[in-house]
Order: C-alpha cells, then structure tokens, then sequence
C-alpha cells in the first residue's frame, strides 16, 4: 500500500482504523509477522474467560483474584492497569453475557525481541497510517500504553542488564546498561550481586528504562542520588524514520536531553539504557501508624500537621519518606535512609515522634536496619520480585509541592479526607542534583519537597458514571484545592491527573518551549502520540473532541479549514472553521522571544543543523494559537466509554 504523505491525509482526518477500506489485509499482517520472526501477536483481552462464548468460570475466578496485581497484566502484552483507560470493555468484573470486545487495547502487537523487530514495525505503522503505541509493562496512569485501532510494540521481553565499565567525563565507574523492557526487580538483583545499588521505583516491576525514567523516576533512593533520570547516562533509541541511534550528553545530546525527562512513548523507542550505580550499603528504616479511630479528630489532623512541619529535617537529614493519609489513618511507610543505622533513623524521627508524646497522640513505630539496599527494599516493598502494591484500584491526581508550601497544607488535608479520597506522599529533596541543562525534568521536582499522588477509590463493580463522577471530582474540585495552595508547583507527569487542564506547564514547566522544538527535529511528521506529551495537541481522539461514548480513541487531526497558516510539527496546520468562533488570526499577540531557549552547551554543536529561530518562533506561535483554539472548540471533558462500545461513528 503507497504511503500517502500526511500533508495530504489532514484532511481526510483519521488513523486508519479495523474495519477501514484501508485496514491491512489477513495476508498482510502475516507478512509484518514474519518479518519479526513470528512476534506478531493478535489481541485477545486478558478477561475474556469471564464473558461469553468463552465463559470459564474457574479462570475467570482466578482472574478476579489476581486483577488488582501487576504479574498477570505485565505478562499479557495488551492488558492495561490503569482501568480507565480498559474502559471495562472487557474486564472480569463486567455481567457474563456482556460481550468481551477490543475497546480501547491495541488490534496487535510485536514482542520486540531486538532494535530490528522495532524497526519494522515502526515502517509497518507508517506505511499504513496506523495509530503506534510503546508498551512497557503496562505501568501507566495515563493510558500512554494503549489506544484503539493501534499496532504496538511491546518491550516486555527485552530485559537484559549487564555490568559494564564506563569512564567519561561526566561519570568514571560502573554502570548498568538495561534493556527496555528491564523491571525494576530485574535490575536491582544483578546489581545488587555485583555490590551495587541502581536507582529504580518503589514498585519492583516497573520497567525502568520505560515511562519510569523517562518521565523523571523517583525512587526510595532519590534523596542520595536523585532521580532516575538524573543517573542516565546513555540510551540507545529507534527514531521516528527508523534508524537506531546513540543519544549520550556527547552524541545526538539533544535527544538525550529529550528523553532523560521529556515524557515518554514521544520521542522514539528505547531499546536500552546505561545509569550510574552505586555502592551497595546499610539501609535504615522505620515504619509509623496513627488511627484516627485511637484519637481525636483534632489531634489526628494536627499530628499530620506536625508531620509536614518536620519532614524537611527528616529529608535533609538524608532520608526519603513514603508516607499516606486518609481520613482513617496517618502511615510513614517507610522511612528509607540509605547508609545511615537504626540508630540514625530514630534520631531523624525523634522531633516528630517527640511531638506526637506532647500532643498525646495514640501512634506505633518500629524501626530497622538492613545489611543492603536490596534487603531494605524486600522488608518494605516487597517480597520481590513482584512486591506489595496494588493496581487498577485508584483514579489519580498529583502534585509537586513546594518546600515553602508544605506546611500550609493543613486546611487542605482535611478537605480531602472528607472526601474520602488518599493522599500519597513521597517526600525528597532533588534540587542538588540534575538541571535544566543536564536533562529535561520540570523545573518543579527541583524545589520541591513533597511529591503528592491524591486517589479515589476505583470500583470494578460500580456503575461506569459513577467513576466518572470520581475522575471529575479529582478534576474539577481536588485538584483545584492543591494547585491554589501551591503556586510555584507542578507535577511529576507519571504519577497526575490524566485531564491535567494545562499539562504543559504542569508536567514540563518552562523546558516545554525546548522540547516543543526538538519534537519538530526528532519527529517532523509528528508519528509518535502519547496523551499530554510534547506537541500531542496537534492530534486529537474521537473522546476529546466531545464524543463521550465512541471506542474509537484513534489519533486524528483537528476538523480543518481548507487554508493552511503556518506549520505545526513540521507540517501545515489549519485552523477550525468560522462557526467555532476562533479568534482571527490578526489579532492574535505577535511571537514569543525565543533566542534563548535552548539548554546551554548540549544544543550549541547542533545549532548548524537546527531550523533557524525565525522559524521556531513561528512554529511554537503557533502551537501557542493551536492550543487555544482547541480550547475553545472542546466543550464535552473527555469521557472513555464502556457501555457501547459497539458504536461506529468518526468524526
């Protein structure tokens, strides 16, 4: 089938879609199948033994127990946690006889086993406009591993990691090089064999070479050595035309830049990665309870109050802090304090644990030390290697809140556990290590101190519009709540509110205008899509323009005038018609200054190469007027539908 330039396709509107004229035939994908050695794999969703005609009750049974863990659906190279996004169009909780269909997971997907699997595959999607998705291990809160209609590449299988020396100038010593579909458990026990520690999550199967470090990546370990991103030191990736390409601080450093930070699934496909390592060594923990059954409400909440109030000496004493809150509990699980004793820890609890006996709280604690990191990590987040957290039960929201503002959040603690919704804290301090020139991590985890995820509760047996309600209340209400009371702050693009109004600012802060350029040299045709990435409002879904029920979540571009103004990633934009009540393009404010976008150093070797800044001010000009005239245009919030699914209309 003849490639038809995307110029060309804008105005005839989608991905090409099953069920399409344009569809590939049966034959054709055997051919894709060959290519990559028989790693072709037709979908079939993960709870179709708990519907008809294939109903096994006792699969379906053992279904229903393990759902709400990670092994079954990392294994599965379809099935999605996050369930907003599975739009229960197939999940073992639904009615029997409701039919078990595709909805929103991906038609195929290759089990890439090498760069070459990879590369296909991308040629593939191209040739035939279908919509491509990266998929990890399906650890996502923000439905960037799935999407209908779509060809994926699943990564899952690429998990090897090796030890190796590295000497430049920015690191001499040992290294880890991970394949892209390495787990966090994977990594940390061939390190932690070696003598070593690599910074990975709190949950032991997230891949780490994925989403997780290239959306930043926290871990019990970031107050020593920062964020996962902070410790890469080389990726190796397949770019949108196929090539497979080094990207190093000395080599292709702007992409490195790109995706040490800059989002995932948007700039190419990882198929390895290098990070520092570090020394194997004692870790000090502690754990610490209050019930809000064992105490006044009053004094529960001030406990949290007082809380806030020291964890900046727990943090700057050297210790990373997980702690959740609800409106029956107060938990720090756990304290973790690399190379520092019990003794040390209960030292840096102390002022707290001090306060809470004045205050005549009803608490427990527990304290602990571990020969290794690794030992540390099995006693709280473990028994690896899958460990003890829960997916598929939470709708999310997040924020990056500044050190100045942490304490302020007493009024605000109470207004959500009223609502009955969770707040997780990660409570660390980063600001010393990467920057804005090193990597492309929003400015926001610098001078922050708490990383808050905000929950509801996600029930499978509920009716779908009261998930919603939910999803709007995290929305429209929770975290409206936060962001008053946190001015200066973002949030960490992983662990946020998939309907994040202005993710630009929230999730990139002011690297978006940089990244925005470099999407335009790194993927011109804008191939690669993830929701709320870098340049993602140049496409849209059927939902989000309003569709509330369609399953069709195809990327598509905006409905078009016949006039193109400008270009937008790399190719010509049109602006929607009059009875959209857009405002002209005349009076729209005159460019941005954008001389000096670019990091300084990395990018000054590739300015030669780069389009020249007139140009750049234009395009991001109008990426800033495509924005808002989607603003305008988009009156219904996206809404993932379930309950008809069988629907067929395209806008």
């Amino acid at each position: 089938m003849p490639v038809t330039p995307i110029t060309e396709r804008a105005a005839g509107g989608c991905k090409c879609f099953p069920g399409d004229a344009c569809w590939p035939a049966a034959a054709t994908w055997d051919a894709l199948n060959t290519t990559v050695g028989g790693n072709l794999i037709a979908t079939v969703p993960l709870g179709s033994p708990c519907h008809d005609p294939t109903y096994d009750a006792a699969a379906c049974a053992s279904l229903q127990s393990k759902w709400q863990y990670s092994d079954i659906h990392m294994e599965s190279s379809s099935s999605i946690m996050a369930p907003f996004f599975a739009n229960q169009s197939c999940d073992p909780f639904q009615p029997q006889s409701r039919a078990c269909l595709l909805g929103n997971y991906v038609v195929y997907a290759v089990d890439a086993k090498t760069p070459a699997h990879i590369q296909a595959t991308i040629a593939f999607a191209k040739e035939h406009n279908i919509r491509f998705v990266v998929r990890n291990t399906g650890h996502d809160y923000l439905g960037r591993s799935t999407g209908a209609g779509a060809l994926s590449v699943w990564t899952h299988h690429m998990n090897s990691v090796s030890i190796i020396d590295w000497d430049t100038a920015a690191y001499t010593g040992k290294a880890a090089k991970v394949g892209a579909g390495t787990q966090g458990f994977e990594a940390m026990e061939v390190t932690h064999n070696a003598g070593l520690a690599v910074v990975g999550g709190e949950c032991p199967t997230v891949g780490i070479a994925g989403g997780y470090t290239q959306g930043g990546g926290h871990s019990a370990l970031s107050t020593s050595f920062g964020l996962s991103a902070d410790n890469v030191l080389e990726w190796e990736v397949v770019i949108a035309d196929g090539k497979l390409l080094t990207a190093s601080p000395t080599e292709n450093p702007d992409l490195f830049w790109a995706l040490s930070g800059g989002g995932p699934g948007n700039w190419g496909v990882v198929t390895s990665m290098t990070v520092k390592t570090h020394p194997e060594a004692i870790v000090g923990g502690a754990t610490l309870s209050i019930l809000s059954a064992q105490n006044s409400e009053d004094v529960f909440f001030e406990a949290i109050d007082i809380f806030h109030e020291e964890l900046a000496a727990m943090v700057d004493g050297g210790s990373m802090v997980v702690y959740y809150f609800a409106a029956a509990f107060f938990q720090i699980a756990p304290l973790n304090a690399y190379n520092k004793t019990a003794a040390d820890v209960k030292l840096l609890l102390a002022p707290f644990v001090a306060r809470l006996d004045g205050l005549g709280v009803q608490y427990t604690v527990a304290y602990s030390e571990s020969a290794s990191y690794y030992d540390h990590y099995d006693t709280y987040f473990g028994p690896l290697p899958v460990g003890n957290i829960q997916v598929g039960i939470a709708q999310y929201g997040g924020r990056l809140i500044p050190r100045g503002d942490v304490t302020s959040l007493g009024p605000f603690s109470r207004s959500l556990a009223a609502k009955g919704a969770t707040f997780i804290g990660v409570g660390t301090d980063v600001g010393r290590f990467g920057d804005k020139e090193s990597n492309s991590v929003t400015p926001a985890w610098r001078g922050a101190l708490v990383h808050a995820t905000l929950t509801t509760v996600w029930d499978f047996a509920a009716p779908w519009e009261d998930m919603v309600a939910k999803q709007r209340l995290m929305t429209d209400v929770i975290m409206k709540e936060i962001e008053a009371l946190t001015p200066g702050g973002g949030a960490y693009m992983n662990e946020a509110d998939f309907q994040q109004p202005d993710f630009q600012e929230a999730f990139f802060g002011s690297n978006y205008k940089a990244l925005l350029c470099l999407k335009d040299k790194w993927d011109p045709e804008g191939f690669f899509y993830a929701r709320n990435a870098v340049g993602s409002i140049a496409f849209r879904t059927a939902q989000d323009l309003g569709f509330k029920r369609d399953p069709k979540d195809w990327v598509h571009p905006i409905p078009l005038s016949q006039h193109p103004k400008t270009l937008v990633l790399g190719r010509p934009s049109y602006f929607v018609h009059d009875e959209a009540e857009v405002q002209p393009m005349e009076t729209l404010p005159e460019p941005p200054k954008m001389a000096s976008w670019r990091p300084v150093g990395f990018f000054d070797t590739e300015s030669s190469e780069s389009t020249n800044l007139s140009s750049l001010n234009l395009y991001l000009h109008e990426q800033i007027r495509l924005s808002r005239i989607i603003e305008r245009m988009i009156s219904t919030p996206f809404s993932p539908s379930s309950n008809l699914d069988d629907i067929g209309r395209r806008v």
